[in-house]
C-alpha cells in the first residue's frame, strides 16, 4: 500500500482538506478520508504533498500525428486567403510523411506533454491507417499499435478510435493525398477495427492494468463516409463501445451538405441514427435553434476543442444556449495547437462571454465546466459510470496543483476550483499521477530525455 496526505483533494460536490488517500499495488484507492489511517504498528510512510488534487483530465478527441505540424502552419503571405481547407492541405503533407516508428515517436512525447498538462486519458481519433502509397500494412492494425506502445511509453491511458474514412468529400472520390487514411469498404473498415481489437488485447495481456487501453469506433464525418454507409457502421459496429464522428465544423461543410443531400449535417444524423449518449459529436459547430435543443435532448456528447476551432477559425459553439437546453460536452485538444485543458476550459466560457457580453455562462462556471466534462470525457473514453472524481476502488488518476502558489494559497475552499481554472498554468503544477504513481513530477517524467531524443530525431526524418 502506498499513502498521500494532500493538501486538498476535489470532490464532485466539496473539498477534502487534508485528504489522506492510499492505494494498492493496481494503483486503486483503498482509503479515502480527511483523517489519517489508522493502522497498526508500523505507521505506514505517507508521503505529503502541499498540492490541490483535481481528477485527471479527459481528452476526449486527439489526431497524435498533426503534433508534427503544429505552429508550423502560421505563416500567411500577404494578401493569401487561409482557412481550414488551405491548412488542410498542409495537413495532408505531414499525414503522408509519417511513418510507423516517426509516429510512435511524436505520438509519444505528444502524450508526455498531456501528461505534464494534467491529462490522464487521451481519445486518439485515428485514420492514418496505411503506408504512404495507401497500402495496407501487413499488420492493418500497424498505426494504431504504434500509438498504443506510444501511450505506453508516456504513462497515460488511451481509447483507440479507429475511423472509417471512404470518400472526398460528399459524392466525392477520394483526393489521392487522402490515400493513407481510406478504407474502400465497410468490410475493410471493420477488419481493420477487429485487428485493433486483437492489439488492445494482446496489450492488455502484458498489462497488469486492464484498463488503460480501450477501443471505440466511428467514422470520419458524414461528408467522409457516404449517407448509407453511416447508417450501417453503426447499425454492425460494437454495441458496448462509444461512436464518434465531425459533424458541422465548417460553414461549407454545411452548405455542401445541403446542396449533395438537402439537409444539414446535424439534421441528417438526428433524424437517421438512433443518436443518445454513446455517440460523441465533435466541433458541432454551425447548429441551428432546432438542432442544438434536439441535440441536448439525445443525451449525446458534443467534443469541444477550443484552441483547434480557434486556430483553424471554425467558429464558436453554441455552447450558452446549448448547456441551458441541458446539453452535454468534452474537451479534446485535435490538431495539439493548444495541450492545456484549463486554457481551452477558460476559452469555452470566455468566448460565450464575448459574444453575450456577458459573464456568467453558467451557474458556478468552474464546478461546472470541470464536472461536464469529466462525466463526458468518461463516456468518450468508455467509462460508463463512475461514482465521484475518486472513490474507493477506482484508480488514482489526479492532476495536483501547487497549494503555495500566490493565487491558490488564499481563500476559501468554495473558492478553490475557480482559482485553479481561471488563474492557474502549467507552472503551477507539482505534477501528474496515474494509476497511484507520479508520471511527472516538476515537469518531467524518468523518461523525458529518452522521449525528447527519439522525437527530434523522428522530426528530422520528415521531409514534407
Amino acid at each position: 500500500m502506498r499513502y498521500y496526505k494532500f493538501s486538498g483533494l476535489c470532490l464532485a460536490e466539496r473539498w477534502i482538506a487534508p485528504a489522506f488517500v492510499a492505494v494498492d499495488d493496481q494503483g486503486c484507492i483503498q482509503y479515502l478520508s480527511p483523517d489519517p489511517p489508522d493502522t497498526t504498528v508500523p505507521k505506514p510512510e505517507i508521503e505529503v504533498v502541499d498540492g490541490f488534487a483535481l481528477p485527471g483530465f479527459r481528452n476526449a478527441h486527439s489526431h497524435a500525428f498533426q503534433y508534427a505540424m503544429a505552429g508550423k502552419a502560421e505563416r500567411h503571405s500577404a494578401g493569401a486567403s487561409d482557412d481550414f481547407w488551405t491548412w488542410r492541405e498542409a495537413m495532408y503533407g505531414c499525414a503522408l510523411a509519417m511513418r510507423p516508428d516517426a509516429m510512435e515517436a511524436i505520438a509519444t512525447m505528444l502524450y508526455a506533454e498531456m501528461l505534464r498538462y494534467g491529462y490522464t486519458h487521451v481519445v486518439e481519433f485515428h485514420y492514418l491507417h496505411h503506408d504512404e502509397r495507401g497500402r495496407q500494412y501487413a499488420n492493418p492494425a500497424e498505426m494504431g499499435e504504434r500509438l498504443i506502445a506510444a501511450a505506453a511509453n508516456a504513462g497515460i491511458k488511451i481509447t483507440l478510435v479507429p475511423v472509417w474514412y471512404q470518400q472526398g468529400d460528399f459524392g466525392t472520390p477520394p483526393f489521392p493525398r487522402q490515400s493513407r487514411f481510406i478504407c474502400n469498404s465497410r468490410d475493410q473498415y471493420f477488419r481493420l477495427l477487429e485487428a485493433s481489437k486483437n492489439v488492445i488485447k494482446s496489450s492488455r495481456d502484458r498489462s497488469k492494468h486492464q484498463d488503460d487501453v480501450r477501443l471505440g469506433f466511428g467514422v470520419h464525418s458524414l461528408r467522409a463516409v457516404e449517407a448509407g454507409e453511416v447508417i450501417a457502421t453503426f447499425n454492425d459496429g460494437p454495441k458496448d463501445i462509444p461512436f464518434h464522428l465531425h459533424v458541422s465544423e465548417q460553414l461549407k461543410e454545411v452548405e455542401t451538405s445541403l446542396m449533395y443531400q438537402h439537409v444539414r449535417p446535424a439534421e441528417w444524423l438526428l433524424e437517421h441514427l438512433p443518436v443518445d449518449s454513446r455517440f460523441h459529436l465533435v466541433h458541432c459547430t454551425h447548429l441551428t435553434d432546432a438542432e442544438v435543443n434536439k441535440l441536448a435532448r439525445s443525451g449525446a456528447n458534443v467534443v469541444l476543442c477550443p484552441g483547434t476551432e480557434g486556430n483553424l477559425g471554425d467558429g464558436i459553439f453554441r455552447l450558452s444556449d446549448f448547456a441551458r437546453a441541458g446539453g452535454k460536452w468534452s474537451i479534446g485538444t485535435d490538431s495539439q495547437i493548444s495541450l492545456n485543458p484549463l486554457e481551452d476550459l477558460r476559452w469555452l466560457d470566455y468566448a460565450q462571454r464575448l459574444i453575450t457580453h456577458r459573464r456568467n455562462t453558467f451557474d458556478d462556471g468552474a464546478q461546472r465546466l470541470i464536472h461536464t466534462t469529466w462525466q463526458s470525457g468518461n463516456r468518450a473514453l468508455g467509462i460508463n459510470s463512475q461514482d465521484d472524481y475518486f472513490s474507493v476502488g477506482q484508480p488514482l488518476d489526479a492532476v495536483v496543483y501547487d497549494a503555495s502558489a500566490p493565487l491558490l494559497s488564499g481563500g476559501h475552499a468554495n473558492q478553490r476550483l475557480s482559482s485553479i481554472l481561471y488563474t492557474a498554468d502549467s507552472s503551477s503544477i507539482l505534477g501528474t499521477i496515474v494509476n497511484g504513481r507520479w508520471v511527472v513530477e516538476n515537469g518531467r517524467s524518468g523518461d523525458t530525455d529518452k522521449i525528447r531524443y527519439n522525437y527530434e530525431k523522428a522530426m528530422r526524418s520528415m521531409v514534407w
